[in-house]
């Protein structure tokens, strides 16, 4: 499999990587998360954090799978780049309490990335918060640790990429896949 997971906490430079891995000609499946928040923004929807983080769970999930399936479809030997995965859907619900079916636990276990993960530890220097991230410094640290926890208890090798500028990253990324 040549899907794999660029993940960490909240504001670690995921989404810079990922544009960097396409600026240099990977393709990349963008993060579904701040895409449904300003989609639920403009129209006044429930499916954010702040209102209901069940609606916006949900919705992450739907995003996530069918973004999965649309790049597994046409991947074939590509290298795919995804901006969090679906396993990161799982581990906000259990990080909020909300509810888990079988059927989702299945179909996190059914979809498949490559069994390398690529885990951005918490940078402080680089933190910040927006329109779409409010959380703290210390809850940002704190999903860290469980998307870590999680990934390792689905089988994932994590492999943390350190603290540094992009290209070193990048480099990082390439010498490990």
């Amino acid at each position: 499999m040549n899907l794999y997971i660029i993940t960490g906490g909240p504001g670690v430079g995921k989404t810079t990587l990922v544009d960097f891995l396409n600026k240099k000609g990977f393709s990349i499946v963008p993060e579904s998360a701040r895409a449904i928040i300003k989609d639920q923004v403009n129209k006044n929807g429930d499916g954010v954090p702040w209102k209901n983080k069940y609606v916006y769970a949900q919705l992450m999930f739907k995003e996530s799978l069918e973004a999965y399936h649309q790049i597994f479809n046409v991947s074939c030997n590509k290298t795919v780049f995804f901006d969090r995965g679906l396993v990161d859907t799982l581990c906000y619900m259990k990080m909020e309490n909300i509810p888990v079916t079988d059927d989702q636990i299945k179909t996190v276990k059914d979809t498949i990335y490559n069994r390398k993960v690529f885990i951005l530890p918490p940078w402080a220097e680089i933190y910040e918060t927006d329109m779409e991230r409010k959380q703290s410094w210390e809850e940002a640290a704190h999903t860290y640790c469980k998307m870590k926890d999680t990934y390792i208890d689905l089988g994932y090798d994590v492999i943390t990429v350190p603290t540094g500028p992009v290209e070193s990253r990048y480099n990082f990324v390439l010498n490990h896949i």
